[in-house]
């Protein structure tokens, strides 16, 4: 296995399952240490990364100020600098507007963006002193779509590409990277929980490559953006979505 990443830390939030799950295994299969921050436990994350690279699960609630200024000490006492960090947790809970209140909304941009901030002001310190990061923060293609029942959802997401390339402008004279991720629909047990998986069908018959794809499909461009072969990439937003979104 490619070693591309060996030596560096990867934290990745949302980490106990789906495709964050999935990065951590690919980021240890390529040679970096692990931090996995999330609410739920991480046993099951931790059997599939650590026969290949060391791994810490760090629990906590990203909405919460202090859980994230924790996860960063905790993150440096074990492995000293954080290079690379991977903004994957989120929720998608779905009303219509008539049912959608303001604590619902609130929550919605507290998981989806308030998180990626909260993460970075953690973290960015790290990587500022040692004037090398990469930070990929995951957004969606659903809000350039009419899809209804999904407002605090696809504003969330929005949100993370505007912060994505205003991160991005600050940060580059530190040699740190910002670029944001946008999948395709991803069945993930997250996914199944609010009953989402009804929506699988609609968008694979409107993505250029007709199959549902999986948590690996997404992995690989996490993978280059946070290599050293993306030095010079920042600012963007790039699509694994097998066509979907027609830019």
């Amino acid at each position: 296995m490619d070693k591309t990443h060996a030596g560096k830390t990867a934290v990745i939030t949302g980490a106990a399952r789906g495709i964050g799950q999935a990065l951590a295994q690919r980021f240890a299969e390529h040679g970096a240490n692990v931090v996995g921050v999330d609410l739920l436990g991480q046993t099951e994350t931790a059997a599939l990364v650590s026969p290949k690279a060391e791994f810490l699960a760090v629990r906590a609630d990203l909405t919460v100020a202090a859980d994230v200024a924790m996860a960063a000490v905790s993150s440096r006492d074990r492995f000293g600098r954080a290079d690379i960090l991977v903004n994957c947790a989120g929720i998608y809970p779905h009303c219509s507007w008539d049912e959608l209140d303001y604590a619902t909304w609130k929550h919605v941009f507290a998981v989806n963006l308030d998180s990626q901030f909260l993460m970075c002001k953690a973290f960015v310190p790290q990587m500022q002193a040692r004037r090398y990061g990469r930070i990929i923060n995951f957004t969606s293609g659903i809000f350039q779509m009419p899809v209804p029942q999904y407002t605090a959802y696809r504003a969330s997401k929005a949100g993370c590409i505007g912060f994505t390339r205003s991160l991005a402008a600050d940060l580059g004279e530190f040699g740190i990277t910002v670029n944001a991720v946008s999948p395709s629909f991803v069945v993930t047990p997250g996914v199944l929980e609010v009953g989402n998986a009804h929506m699988a069908d609609q968008i694979i018959a409107a993505q250029s490559i007709k199959r549902q794809s999986t948590p690996y499909d997404i992995t690989g461009l996490v993978l280059f953006l946070a290599s050293d072969d993306a030095d010079f990439v920042t600012g963007q937003t790039m699509h694994a979505d097998g066509g979907l979104v027609n830019r």
